[in-house]
């Protein structure tokens, strides 16, 4: 079992940037893959991207690449999701998700861990 809290979140003006972490409770995080997902008002969850257990290449949707980046840190079992160049459509809910494994995931049934998320509000 694991339990995912979200921070970070916040209001911030189009070309910003913020840092989302997600703290895991338990003792096996290094063998669990993460992933972020962002669910906009009206729309279906959408995947942001996700790193292995190991963080070794993680990987992304094409709406995020070079501009998000994840990183984990096993030792204070957290996960990251650097986001820079903010865009007035990044504004949504953010939630990271965890799964057993070691792969990253990009199908969301895949995780069926799920924090409470974060929202993000980008202003143009």
């Amino acid at each position: 079992q694991v339990q995912l809290v979200e921070s970070g979140g916040g209001l911030v003006a189009a070309g910003g940037s913020l840092r989302l972490s997600c703290a895991a409770s338990g003792r096996t995080f290094s063998s669990y893959t993460m992933g972020w997902f962002r669910q906009a008002p009206g729309k279906e969850r959408e995947f942001v991207g996700t790193i292995g257990w190991s963080g070794s290449t993680p990987y992304y949707a094409d709406s995020v690449k070079g501009r998000f980046t994840i990183s984990r840190d096993n030792a204070k079992n957290t996960v990251y999701l650097q986001m820079n160049n903010l865009k007035a459509e990044d504004t949504a809910v953010y939630y990271c998700a965890a799964a057993y494994g070691s792969s990253g995931y990009r199908n969301r049934g895949m995780y069926p861990y799920w924090g409470q998320g974060t929202q993000v509000t980008v202003s143009s």
